[in-house]
């Protein structure tokens, strides 16, 4: 849900701002009205430093150091120097990957000197080097000119010429010896090993290079807020705006009148744009990230992310189908805790772990096996998704079930927002649809199950029917003219039934990619229990394990990439476009100390 902020505006005597925002950095509760973006020269240079600061951190988590590298300390600036050592770090490593790729092509050509190919070029003889097949080489060639054969093997001969030919097979060669090389690539050796070390100690103050980040980060926020002060009555006052959550607004005023600070507090509006902080509980706030993919809303909108928490799990759950799957995915997020960079993401994968584990098993299955066949399954086959729903493939109807209440759903929380921004009279018209759509959905329902009879059915689809089209073609607008009404009423019906029917139709990917999943690895596991055979080879063994582990790990590589993406467009498309969701709201960022 979406937190109720308060509105303070400050009014301040010229001067005083620094002050007033030193003591609000100390709150960190209250976000100061500031540009997001640097606006003058010292902004710029503190969004710069951050920026430098981060990008070390961000390179150094990417520098593999080996075991056993001592950690050598140095006296210079630990941003500056680390971000130096970095560079050098990449250069070296690139330039001994060259080295390497070099010696490896001059040994093809034997041994070879970088002073004998000095000498000859001091005596200045033209040297010409030559690659050509085996069959292509003549040794009558070795009578009419200066050949040197260097290195011959299964698919080339090399040899070298002194002095003018027109011989095939010209190449480049090499320009130097393999013991300048070794040379070189000791050197760079040496110096990779040194900066290695510099960067072990580096990473050793890795909180500390983060530490000042969000110190620069925090000055920069402070320097932006003292610059949206607005000066006003010839520059003798100023005033700043600000919005802290209203659950800790008298705990904030507290303070303020501690410090004679004049300001003035009301409830924020939408008309004064306050910044979006989320109020959920744990499990919904781990989808937050993805409410923040799309935008968080108005401030009279509505937080989404509940929605999304239940109806992601369940989409992705639904594309992956596989209770092995989910198991591998339970596995990966708790080994997630342990990388630094990817922590924050570890409950996320665990949830979609669990939520794939239930809904694969309800699937009855596990890596591709139909697990409903095992007779340790036997007692519970009941609780297994049946073949067939109504006819169709059981995934299949299923998928167009909770594709019809996931629109109904967005349908409904549309009506209710519109309601309560606007009142009921300017909502007549949505109000119209939803319980055409919505409750015709739910009396056939409770009709197709034989809760009401068929004539009861009739009379209620009747007075629906006439509520909703008045809703739909007569009073949509209470202000327009009532055959205006009409025609927007017609032109509303084309677009919702062509929309809705695409959009019942787009839920058919969640069947779609569980069926392209689970065959694939159906696939693997049939290819692999080919080469097994009757199991009497321990080769046979060896190749059915990596058919098996290779083909479902590139499965679940696969399948998860879709299983994230789908599920994201159908929430963000067909459940946004139906519940009239918006993303104009701000992220909330208090200003804060480091």
């Amino acid at each position: 849900m979406i937190d109720k902020m308060t509105k303070l505006s400050f009014i301040l005597l010229s001067g005083e701002e620094g002050s007033l925002l030193k003591k609000i950095q100390e709150i960190g509760l209250v976000d100061i009205t500031r540009s997001s973006k640097p606006v003058d020269r010292e902004s710029h240079e503190l969004y710069a430093q951050a920026d430098l600061i981060y990008g070390v951190v961000n390179a150094l988590d990417k520098v593999k150091i080996p075991s056993g590298t001592p950690a050598v300390p140095f006296r210079e600036d630990l941003v500056n120097f680390t971000g130096d050592m970095i560079s050098k770090y990449v250069s070296t490593s690139s330039s001994l990957s060259s080295l390497k790729e070099e010696l490896e092509d001059v040994l093809q050509w034997g041994v070879i000197r970088s002073e004998d190919l000095r000498k000859l070029k001091d005596l200045g003889l033209k040297i010409t080097f030559h690659q050509i097949k085996p069959k292509g080489y003549k040794i009558e060639w070795e009578q009419e000119y200066a050949i040197k054969l260097l290195s011959r093997d299964d698919k080339s001969v090399r040899f070298l010429v002194l002095g003018e030919d027109s011989l095939p097979g010209k190449t480049k060669g090499p320009q130097r010896g393999a013991d300048e090389i070794r040379t070189d690539i000791a050197d760079q050796e040496a110096s990779l090993s040194e900066t290695l070390s510099y960067l072990a100690y580096s990473k050793e103050n890795k909180a500390t290079l983060e530490q000042t980040g969000k110190e620069v980060l925090a000055a920069l926020d402070y320097k932006l807020a003292n610059l949206s002060a607005v000066p006003a009555a010839e520059n003798t006052i100023v005033t700043l705006e600000g919005f802290c959550p209203t659950e800790n607004a008298d705990e904030i005023c507290a303070v303020l009148d501690s410090q004679n600070v004049f300001y003035l507090r009301e409830d924020a509006c939408v008309q004064d744009n306050p910044p979006i902080k989320f109020k959920n509980n744990w499990f919904v706030r781990q989808f937050e990230v993805l409410t923040d993919m799309y935008g968080r809303p108005a401030y009279d909108g509505f937080d989404p992310t509940p929605f999304i928490s239940v109806f992601f799990l369940l989409f992705f759950a639904f594309c992956m189908g596989d209770c092995g799957y989910g198991l591998i995915l339970i596995l990966i997020g708790l080994l997630l805790k342990k990388v630094d960079s990817f922590k924050d993401m570890s409950p996320l994968v665990v949830i979609l772990g669990i939520g794939t584990t239930v809904i694969g098993f309800l699937f009855h299955t596990f890596f591709s096996m139909d697990i409903s066949s095992w007779e340790i399954f036997a007692p519970i086959k009941w609780i297994f998704l049946p073949e067939k729903i109504m006819g169709y493939d059981g995934t299949m109807a299923l998928s167009i079930i909770v594709g019809v209440l996931h629109i109904c759903l967005a349908m409904c929380v549309k009506t209710y927002q519109e309601t309560k921004n606007k009142g009921l009279s300017a909502s007549l018209g949505t109000w119209g649809w939803t319980l055409l759509i919505v409750g015709g959905i739910i009396v056939g329902g409770l009709t197709f199950i034989g809760v009401i009879s068929s004539e009861i059915t009739k009379w209620i689809v009747i007075v629906l029917g006439i509520v909703s089209a008045l809703g739909i073609f007569v009073f949509n607008d209470p202000h327009r003219n009532k055959f205006a009404n009409v025609g927007v009423g017609l032109w509303d019906t084309y677009n919702t039934v062509t929309g809705l029917l695409s959009d019942v139709l787009s839920y058919l990917r969640l069947y779609a990619l569980g069926l392209a999943g689970s065959m694939l690895g159906l696939a693997f596991n049939n290819i692999g229990t080919m080469i097994l055979g009757d199991g009497s080879s321990i080769k046979n063994w060896i190749f059915f394990i990596l058919i098996v582990i290779v083909g479902h790990t590139l499965n679940i590589a696969m399948a998860a990439l879709g299983a994230f993406v789908h599920p994201l467009r159908l929430n963000f498309l067909e459940f946004f476009k139906n519940s009239g969701y918006e993303a104009s709201g701000r992220n909330y960022n208090p200003l804060k100390n480091a």
